[in-house]
């Protein structure tokens, strides 16, 4: 029985790199925290961590380098088929949903905000049936607000 090798997904190549990179990153903020003078110096614990996200990153990178290459033509098709693969209509929509609540928050009401928010996230992800979103998301404020604002005397804005 022959073994066949594994083939490379479509931007699982440039997402390792990535990963190595910020990891490095990650190495020089942590060695800019204390240095390294002794193994119970503030920075230790920090260089540690990242040190173990560079052997996890480059452990990554070379098994992603031994893999096959993808079946993408050429980038332009590598790229539209990774978009659709890791960013169907769904996430796309929620993540305009989510910014779209972010941003108004700032002229909004936290708890208004938060509900239409819940409401329209309901509606879209749970298909469409108003009555259940609408309970969910005036339950789910209402918890909120009972628990921050009477419970933890904490103002959201």
């Amino acid at each position: 029985m022959q073994k066949h090798p594994e083939k490379l997904l479509v931007g699982e190549l440039s997402f390792a790199w990535l990963l190595l990179a910020l990891a490095g990153g990650v190495a020089v903020l942590a060695y800019r925290i204390a240095g390294f003078s002794g193994i119970s110096s503030p920075g230790a614990f920090p260089l540690g961590i990242s040190a173990i996200l560079l052997l996890s990153a480059g452990c990554i990178l070379v098994g992603a380098l031994r893999k096959q290459s993808a079946d993408a033509c050429d980038w332009l098709d590598a790229t539209r088929q990774f978009c659709r693969q890791h960013f169907p209509r769904r996430i796309l929509v929620f993540i305009a949903l989510a910014v779209a609540y972010l941003a108004s928050i700032q002229w909004a009401s936290f708890y208004v905000s938060t509900f239409v928010f819940l409401l329209l996230s309901v509606l879209y992800l749970r298909g469409g049936r108003p009555l259940i979103a609408l309970l969910t998301s005036a339950l789910s404020v209402g918890l909120i607000y009972l628990l921050f604002s009477l419970a933890f005397s904490v103002y959201l804005p």
